[in-house]
C-alpha cells in the first residue's frame, strides 16, 4: 500500500504522444514546469534535427498522455507541427463623414 502522504519527488520527462481537448494531437519531449506557482506541462514539438518548438499546456486540456519512444515521438510530431502564431489584425474602420450641418443647430424639424 502507498502511503498518500509521500510526494513523488521524480518530475516527469518523457517522449510521449499528448491528445488535447478539441482533438488535437502533439508529440514530443513532455516535462513538468512551473510558472508563477502553477503546473504546466512543457511539450517541446520536434520540427527538424536541431529545431523544436515549445508549447507549455495547461493539465486541465490534457485527455491524454501516451509514453513512447523518441524515434516513434519525433515521425508522429512531424505529422502534428502546430501552425505558427499568426497576428490576425481587423483594418481600421474609414472616418465617419462630417456632419452636413450642426446637431446643435435649433432650426431643424424637431
Amino acid at each position: 500500500m502507498t502511503d498518500p502522504t509521500s510526494t513523488n519527488a521524480e518530475a516527469f520527462d518523457e517522449w510521449a504522444i499528448v491528445e488535447l481537448m478539441g482533438h488535437v494531437r502533439r508529440a514530443g519531449r513532455v516535462r513538468e514546469q512551473d510558472i508563477a506557482g502553477v503546473g504546466f506541462l512543457r511539450l517541446d514539438i520536434p520540427t527538424g534535427p536541431d529545431s523544436t518548438i515549445t508549447q507549455l499546456i495547461s493539465p486541465k486540456a490534457i485527455y491524454a498522455i501516451t509514453p513512447t519512444t523518441e524515434d516513434l515521438a519525433r515521425k508522429a510530431a512531424g505529422r502534428w507541427i502546430p501552425e505558427p502564431v499568426q497576428r490576425w489584425e481587423l483594418q481600421p474602420r474609414p472616418a465617419a463623414p462630417a456632419p452636413s450641418r450642426s446637431v446643435f443647430d435649433d432650426e431643424g424639424p424637431f
